[in-house]
């Protein structure tokens, strides 16, 4: 026999031997939750220097792409309730990161614009997330840092009601 078909009948020999358990029961989401909450405060850590809190960061990331957006618009994107986001851009505008105007053509929507010290915060943001990006990835290869993140965008769609979204280019499938 020659040496590829002997180590394959090896192979195939142990996974027939070994029954794979399934992982515990909750030990991704709770995998994934300390690591969501471990990522997120030590980005919260960063961006305290800059004033900013938990949260902000996104509202700001948002308007740099589409400034004079409505409350309503910018909670949908983040996921977040309206009265939320409501006490978020109060809160903003008192510290002088956006400003609230009323549409110039339909007087009834208020929309939310970036100030000055707002768009400088785009930096920052930038930053302090690809700073922490890297402390978070420490140790993982590229390959193992693109295998996660198409991982966890499928488990994403899955839990989005999307289903597994997956690549219809079977060369960028990883599988082996």
């Amino acid at each position: 026999m020659a040496k590829k078909d002997k180590a394959d009948k090896d192979r195939g020999e142990k996974k027939k031997g070994k029954k794979k358990e399934p992982p515990a029961s909750g030990v991704l989401s709770g995998t994934l939750t300390q690591v969501a909450r471990a990522l997120r405060t030590r980005l919260s850590h960063g961006l305290a220097e800059s004033g900013l809190y938990p949260g902000q960061d996104g509202v700001v990331q948002l308007l740099a792409q589409e400034d004079g957006q409505t409350p309503g618009a910018l909670a949908h994107q983040l996921g977040v309730k309206a009265p939320t986001m409501t006490r978020t851009i109060g809160r903003m505008e008192a510290q002088g990161f956006v400003m609230r105007r009323t549409d110039d053509r339909d007087g009834r929507l208020t929309k939310v614009y970036l100030t000055d010290e707002g768009r400088g915060s785009v930096v920052r943001i930038a930053a302090v997330t690809e700073a922490c990006e890297a402390y978070a990835i420490q140790g993982l290869t590229g390959k193992e840092l693109k295998i996660l993140v198409k991982l966890l965008a499928v488990i994403e769609g899955n839990l989005s009601g999307q289903g597994g979204i997956r690549s219809a280019d079977p060369a960028d499938d990883d599988s082996d």
